[in-house]
């Protein structure tokens, strides 16, 4: 079996083992595996040996740095810049007390991943890769979920009117579903169910012989993510002490959740009626 059976797969997949079951998985669930297992052997990527990329924490240590004994912050020492082996939190690539070691292709993004406020003090350091690694990216379709599962099909009040989308088509939208769920902005508030499908997906991937998972960043545009399964797989080079001057947030409405309060006090939402592509004859117009 080397395809998958729906355009939904990793959906059911992500919903039995948040929900229902975690260990012991059912043969379908079994089965969406197997077919990650084969077509990720398209999404391979080569990391060679040197290759710089960059890792941040929050917060800093003291040090005592002029005669007069007074402590200064400094960024933290190396042994707190990688995982600690025996208390390692839940992430989307590893589960609680099985580290992974997280990386980003750009200092940014680095220091984006771990949401420091206005004032706050992150250490950062440069690690540099050791050895040949080979990664599964999940990145190639990022961003390209809803326009690859939704994009050629019309809704209305009943349902859609077209069909779904071909079995040609599934193996795109599962991996552009996969990217999503990597790349999810991750926080402390998160039920650690959420973790689960992205933590037994990169298990599967470890089990094959690859060496860690790159995703794409929900920070910036051109900043990348890569987990590491192995800590010794990159070397610190360096460490600085950096302080947050500015966030910025950009907020967007989503109409679908958009909903009115009534002079009798009941609830209305809006309904979408149709939903179709745009015709060529008013594409462009503005």
């Amino acid at each position: 079996m080397e395809k998958f059976k729906s355009w939904e797969s990793y959906g059911l997949f992500r919903s039995e083992v948040v929900r229902q079951r975690r260990y012991v998985r059912t043969p379908e669930a079994q089965e969406f595996l197997c077919v990650v297992a084969m077509t990720c052997k398209a999404r391979l990527l080569p990391v060679p040996p040197k290759r710089i990329f960059w890792r941040a924490q929050l917060g800093h240590d003291w040090q005592v740095m002029d005669m007069d004994d007074v402590e200064q912050e400094v960024a933290y020492k190396p042994a707190r810049m990688k995982p600690r082996i025996d208390r390692a939190h839940e992430g989307r690539a590893n589960p609680k007390g099985i580290p992974c070691l997280y990386l980003s292709t750009t200092p940014d993004a680095a220091m984006s991943e771990i949401r420091p406020w206005v004032g706050a003090a992150v250490s950062l350091a440069q690690f540099e890769i050791t050895r040949p690694l080979t990664v599964v990216d999940c990145s190639q379709l990022h961003g390209q979920y809803f326009k690859l599962a939704f994009g050629n099909r019309i809704f209305n009040a009943v349902g859609p009117t077209m069909s779904e989308p071909s079995p040609d088509e599934f193996e795109k939208i599962v991996w552009a579903a996969i990217d999503s769920a990597f790349s999810a902005p991750v926080t402390e508030a998160d039920d650690a169910a959420d973790y689960a499908p992205t933590q037994v997906l990169a298990e599967l991937f470890r089990s094959e012989g690859y060496d860690g998972v790159a995703y794409k960043s929900a920070f910036g545009d051109d900043g990348f993510n890569v987990a590491l399964f192995d800590l010794d797989s990159a070397r610190q080079l360096n460490g600085a002490l950096h302080e947050v001057r500015s966030v910025k947030f950009e907020f967007s409405e989503n109409p679908l959740d958009q909903y009115f309060i009534g002079d009798d006090g009941k609830v209305v939402r809006n309904t979408i009626v149709s939903f179709a592509p745009v015709p060529k004859s008013e594409q462009g117009t503005g």
